[in-house]
């Protein structure tokens, strides 16, 4: 890995419960001057989606929803071409839903009324019926987030911080804006500060949460170690159920589930506005691997190298 492919934020390497790799680098934000540390909160962006699967998995196992269940139930006024969409097609992206490039109306960092932005949303026709295909789209882990909720009937943030983190010891994590709070990385491009994305309404559940370096690798722990959820759901959170648009790989809830540096591997990267993200778990040589960076230039697949030469045949 080059010096300048990673200049500011936290890269960690781990095999089984040992820490081999352990970089801190960079300013959290350039007007200040304060420097990146272990304790520093970067946004995760579309990593977020995995804890977004995970509050629908939790909430199925409670009984109060079903993954075969249309999403329509739980949203105001859909449009008759959702009825079939299922919260099972919104966790694979098989629901037909676009990303955000076919959304041109949706503004990123201004903040929407939710109301106004699935209005937005169901104005675009799907691009197939559920199912019948597969296309990455931020727009139906909003969807989700939307659903949770509904059926847990309190703020979407507020059942990570209470469901996911605080059961995990994620104490350094939480979803939505990160104004007013300590230790929040500012995202930057070509060395300048960018506005962030609103991640209360816009982005919630498709990129929304925030996390120091050592919660994203105890995050890890949930396919890892099966914590969190029932082994059942880990399963299914877990399972390629969707092939992607490149050879070997597929999507589960949250995660690709395909070749990593020539490996069997689950992961996902993020990319908000100024910030660059990844996480990956390695099962057959237990290496988890948690990139967060507040500038834009980093490109994720360029820190596997720090994963070694493959001793696992």
């Amino acid at each position: 890995m080059s010096e300048s492919s990673f200049d500011s934020g936290v890269l960690l390497l781990a095999r089984g419960d040992e820490i081999l790799t352990e970089q801190v680098a960079g300013v959290a934000d350039r007007s200040t001057g304060v420097h990146c540390a272990p304790g520093t909160r970067f946004q995760i962006a579309s990593i977020s989606k995995q804890m977004a699967a995970a509050a629908v998995l939790l909430l199925a196992e409670r009984g109060a929803l079903s993954l075969s269940e249309p999403v329509v139930r739980w949203l105001p006024g859909p449009p008759p071409e959702w009825s079939g969409i299922t919260l099972h097609h919104l966790l694979t992206h098989t629901s037909g839903l676009g990303h955000w490039e076919q959304y041109p109306a949706v503004d990123l960092v201004d903040p929407a009324e939710p109301d106004d932005l699935l209005g937005l949303f169901a104005a675009v026709p799907p691009l197939f019926r559920p199912g019948a295909g597969w296309h990455y789209s931020s727009p139906g882990y909003v969807l989700l987030a939307r659903a949770v909720e509904r059926v847990a009937d309190r703020p979407y943030a507020e059942f990570l911080a209470e469901e996911v983190f605080a059961p995990l010891g994620m104490t350094g994590s939480f979803a939505g804006a990160g104004d007013g709070r300590p230790d929040v990385a500012v995202g930057h491009e070509g060395g300048r500060p960018v506005p962030s994305w609103d991640l209360a309404t816009v982005s919630m559940g498709a990129g929304d949460v925030w996390c120091t370096g050592t919660d994203l690798l105890t995050w890890l722990d949930v396919p890892r170690r099966g914590r969190l959820l029932a082994p059942a759901s880990v399963t299914a959170m877990t399972a390629p159920h969707a092939p992607t648009s490149r050879p070997g790989e597929a999507y589960s809830y949250g995660f690709f589930v395909g070749p990593l540096a020539g490996r069997r591997a689950l992961h996902h990267s993020g990319d908000n506005g100024g910030y660059k993200a990844f996480a990956a778990w390695l099962p057959d040589s237990d290496q988890r691997l948690v990139l967060l960076a507040n500038q834009a230039e980093v490109d994720p697949v360029t820190i596997t190298s720090v994963l070694g030469p493959d001793e696992v045949r």
